[in-house]
């Protein structure tokens, strides 16, 4: 409830519980109930109306000694709120002493430093407990990506290891740009070479599907100015993830927007186009959100565009997913959609609400490798 009303006060600040409850739609006595006992991030004027107690700065520290995930490093922000709506100037991320982040949560860290820049604050990301991850940043191209308006401690690196090593290993893939103003259609086809190398000729033509299909969707839906991105990174299998226990041999690919993003595009058109899944949501509860991005990868055919065929990338990638055993995670506004594939056809999906919010659509691809 905390991120629903800073959300409401940082737009209108000063009103009294009973608005604020009818702006979110809950019971004002569940509202004015949490504004009694919350923890000063309110304040209430003598007047009982309230207000975002203002902060200059945000601290967010992540998990130390163990590899994170997108959604780890979700939990871990959400801790001090939520950077894009807090009425904080400045955001430091603290990467503590033997953090090691997957690319999925490399991504969305990406993305949540380059949007508050965008929205005008300022962001620092302190490396200084653990040099081994900025390396490593460097390396896959992180900071190329990263806007330079971004402080970087100790410091940001003076030449970039991407760019002096790029194409060199085919277990990474590095950070590249997809800006549909200056486009490298080439990327689908070097990062399924990368794919193949790992995964084996059998891969190819699946993989060249779901790099194209995710490519082209930030291409064509992007609508930011923000710059999207796309990588890939080869893990080995290991024990030990934190609390997440062992984990397979497997490629995980993401590609990232900071646009509109999929229920952002499709619900303002969803009654007129497509009245029948309309009826299926009910827009006033949170799930209905990643329940229409399922809907999407399960039945396709469904886009903002009038064009015949469009809107079935999605849903061809979910179809690969489906014949590899792959797993999908989907990232945008404020939840996570899982969908988990087995035996050639959706096995479980999961979902997580309420976290901190991130404007576009950040997809995360998980390729198990039978043989490593």
């Amino acid at each position: 409830m905390k991120q629903k009303i800073e959300q409401v006060l940082s737009t209108t600040p000063g009103l009294k519980g009973r608005q604020i409850a009818n702006k979110l739609g809950l019971d004002k006595r569940d509202v004015n109930s949490y504004l009694s006992k919350q923890d000063g991030h309110f304040f209430k004027d003598d007047k009982h109306c309230w207000f975002i107690v203002q902060k200059e700065l945000m601290k967010i520290h992540l998990d130390g000694e163990t590899w994170i995930d997108g959604l780890a490093l979700d939990r871990s922000i959400a801790h001090a709120g939520s950077p894009l709506e807090s009425a904080c100037s400045s955001i430091h991320f603290i990467v503590p002493e033997g953090c090691k982040i997957f690319l999925d949560a490399e991504a969305r860290l990406l993305a949540y430093s380059n949007q508050c820049i965008h929205i005008g604050k300022s962001v620092v990301i302190d490396f200084n407990d653990c040099l081994d991850t900025l390396s490593w940043f460097d390396r896959n191209g992180f900071f190329e990506m990263l806007h330079k308006d971004v402080v970087v401690k100790p410091n940001r690196p003076m030449f970039s290891s991407a760019e002096l090593f790029k194409g060199n290993s085919e277990a990474v893939y590095e950070f590249g740009e997809v800006d549909p103003q200056d486009l490298d259609e080439d990327i689908p086809q070097r990062l399924k070479h990368s794919f193949v190398s790992y995964a084996g000729e059998q891969y190819s033509q699946p993989a060249f599907t779901v790099l194209s299909e995710l490519f082209g969707n930030v291409r064509d839906h992007s609508e930011s100015p923000i710059p999207g991105y796309i990588a890939l990174q080869h893990y080995k299998g290991f024990k030990g993830r934190g609390g997440y226990g062992g984990v397979k041999p497997h490629i995980q690919t993401i590609v990232s927007d900071s646009g509109r993003g999929i229920t952002g595009t499709l619900k303002p058109v969803l009654q007129t186009r497509y009245p029948e899944i309309f009826s299926m949501f009910d827009f006033s509860d949170p799930k209905s959100d990643p329940l229409l991005v399922l809907e999407v990868f399960k039945r396709g055919r469904i886009s903002q565009s009038s064009d015949e065929g469009r809107g079935l990338g999605l849903k061809r990638s979910g179809d690969v997913a489906a014949s590899y055993d792959a797993v999908i995670f989907v990232r945008e506004d404020d939840f996570e959609l899982k969908l988990t594939y087995k035996s050639g056809k959706l096995y479980k999906t999961d979902y997580e609400l309420d976290l901190p919010k991130l404007m576009g659509t950040h997809i995360c691809f998980d390729f198990i490798l039978a043989n490593d």
